[in-house]
């Protein structure tokens, strides 16, 4: 780094408002924190630097009718079979997993249809083989209604996430089940 562009950041110049990253050169970001920790845990200048490839978000949809298979029967898993979305490449297709990339806050949504009335289903956002978070839908007159949830999860480099019918039958889809999730912050 040139020392014309070390003074600059000492002296505040490519801090925006303590919290936006600057990118410089289209090779890095550059935090700047103007409240610095007595113990720096990067550099003295209290900023941290980091690579510009952190940026993760996915969102799939069920682009046909969800008929139970073998392999949904046996996991419970719901798969979606399109991608609207897949920055990163963390979102697997095939089995309709997100991997973390790294250590982080991560935001997830769903909103799963079941179709048809006199069922009641319940699906939870999986994290490892533990449900974090579920959703209901129950009511026996209502020919379409959504089980629907969102929330944060903290995830180390690795963990996996799915949705899992705990409950009921999926039937249908027709593009109005949806999972969605993004990298908030890494940790």
């Amino acid at each position: 780094m040139s020392l014309w562009i070390l003074r600059r950041l000492q002296a505040g110049w490519f801090c925006q408002n303590d919290t936006e990253p600057i990118v410089l050169e289209g090779k890095c970001l550059v935090v700047c924190d103007s409240t610095p920790s007595a113990e720096p845990s990067g550099s003295a200048l209290g900023m941290s630097v980091r690579s510009g490839t952190g940026r993760v978000a996915f969102s799939a949809i069920r682009n046909t009718n969800h008929e139970p298979s073998e392999m949904s029967n046996r996991t419970m898993t719901i798969y979606f079979d399109q991608i609207l979305v897949n920055v990163g490449s963390h979102f697997d297709p095939a089995r309709s997993i997100f991997v973390a990339p790294r250590k982080g806050v991560y935001s997830f949504s769903f909103h799963v249809v079941k179709v048809y009335n006199r069922q009641t289903i319940q699906v939870s956002l999986v994290l490892n083989g533990w449900p974090v978070i579920s959703a209901f839908a129950g009511d026996q007159d209502v020919t379409r209604e959504a089980a629907t949830n969102a929330g944060l999860v903290m995830m180390e480099r690795g963990d996996k996430v799915y949705l899992k019918l705990e409950r009921g039958n999926l039937m249908g889809g027709w593009k109005y089940s949806t999972f969605s999730g993004f990298l908030v912050f890494p940790l």
